[in-house]
This record gives structure tokens, sequence and C-alpha cells, in this order.
């Protein structure tokens, strides 16, 4: 009873600091989601509820959170498989993946993504950039104008850097990009944080780009397990929606 009631403690704060960041996503309701359910479980305990449930209903929950519990690890294995990616050298493309950008500028997420890019690009001069992303309804203006200004100011040329400023989500990104490149024949790399590279490549398979590699950027160590658990949560998403496979 006293790991739950700890456990629920945990995941309200957890979820609190999550919130407070203003990352644009409502997620952090997972948390507190999370918090309601581990407060349950100790209601149950600490009233002996639990006797009173019949064996069935008792079973059938059982089954569901194992098999919850198993889906979770795959994905979390799978991701961590390409936590690491570092792609190739000389690349022909180079796609940077959008995410939320602010009145000052980049999130902190995306600036991650763009101070990689912008070393790989200084060590590769033949390689061109893609910067993907469009206007949410949160943005001033458009994920691609913000990383456009931003590699710039870090001293990429501009005319090596071309813009999609359409696409709403990573399936988009990858989508709308194809557009500007030849999937058939360029080397393509894409830029993104190290939770986020496994969804990337696979969205990035499936959609026909032949030779693509993932390139890690780095993430937030305080935020990564809310990070992780959304990558789950989009993962189910576009393998359900046929936008990408799992193996």
């Amino acid at each position: 009873m006293y790991i739950c009631i700890f456990l629920a403690i945990l995941c309200t704060a957890y979820g609190t600091v999550v919130m407070a960041a203003r990352t644009g996503s409502s997620f952090f309701a997972m948390w507190y989601l999370l918090a309601a359910v581990w407060a349950a479980a100790a209601a149950v305990l600490r009233f002996g509820l639990i006797r009173r449930i019949p064996w069935q209903i008792r079973g059938a929950a059982a089954v569901i959170i194992m098999a919850g519990l198993a889906v979770l690890i795959v994905l979390q294995l799978r991701i961590l498989d390409h936590f690491r990616d570092a792609g190739a050298p000389d690349l022909d493309i180079l796609i940077v993946l959008g995410a939320q950008v602010k009145e000052s500028g980049p999130s902190t997420v995306l600036r991650y993504r763009l101070d990689t890019a912008a070393a790989y690009l200084r060590k590769n001069p033949r390689t061109l950039c893609i910067v993907s992303g469009g206007k949410g309804a949160n943005e001033s203006f458009s994920e691609a104008e913000g990383m456009k200004d931003y590699l710039i100011r870090a001293g990429i040329a501009g005319e090596r850097i071309l813009t999609e400023d359409r696409s709403r989500n990573t399936s988009e990104n990858i989508a709308y990009s194809m557009q500007l490149l030849d999937p058939e024949r360029d080397r393509t790399g894409f830029v993104t944080n190290d939770f986020h590279v496994y969804r990337g490549y696979s969205l990035a398979k499936k959609a026909g780009i032949r030779n693509v590699c993932g390139i890690a950027a780095p993430s937030t160590p305080l935020f990564l397990p809310n990070n992780m658990m959304r990558e789950c949560v989009g993962i189910i998403k576009d393998v359900l929606m046929g936008n990408m496979r799992l193996f």
C-alpha cells in the first residue's frame, strides 16, 4: 500500500514539473492519470476491496496489465536501440525534424537538434539541409522559419537550407520533406532527439526513403521519462495508422 501511495505522489509531482515546462503538449495529464491509478490501488489494498472483486475480473485485469507491460518493454527497447545513432558522413540531404518554437526562438528540445545539425553541416560542407515543421496553434511563426534563422546565425549558409513549413507531425515531416529530395538516390539523414530517432527512422523507411539514417541529438534528462512514454503512444498510433512497422 505504501509503495502505491509513494508512486501516486511521485507521478503527481512529476506531472506538475512537466506541465510547468509549457512544452505545448498536454501529455503531462498522463502522469496525473497514473497517479490516480496508484491512489486507487492503494485504496483497494487499504480497505481489502480486492477480495470483493470477482476472480474473473481480477484475472482479466492481470492479463491486460501484463500485456500492457510487455508492449511497453518492447517499445522502450526499440527506442533505445537507436538512442546513439550517429548517421553517416557526407550525406546528400540532412532533414532536421521540427519541434516547438517560441517567441524567443527554438525550444530547448529543438535547439539540441539544431546544434547537432549545425555541427554535422560544418563537418560536411557538401550536405544540403531541410528544416521541417509547420506553424502550430501556439506558435507565432513556422518551426521551419525559426530553424532556418537559428542555423544561419550558427554560421550555416542560407543557400544550403531548404524549408518545409507545412507539416504538423513526424509523419508529415517525412512525407513533405520527401518532395524536396530524391528518395531513391539521395543519401539522406535526419536529426532528432535520441528518444525520437527510432520512430523517425521507421517512418522514413516505410515512406520509401531508400538510403536513410538517423543522427541522435541529446535530450534533457529530467524530461526523458515523459518523452519516452509519449514516444510509445506515438509509435502505437503510427503503427495502427499504417505509417510504420514495428519490426
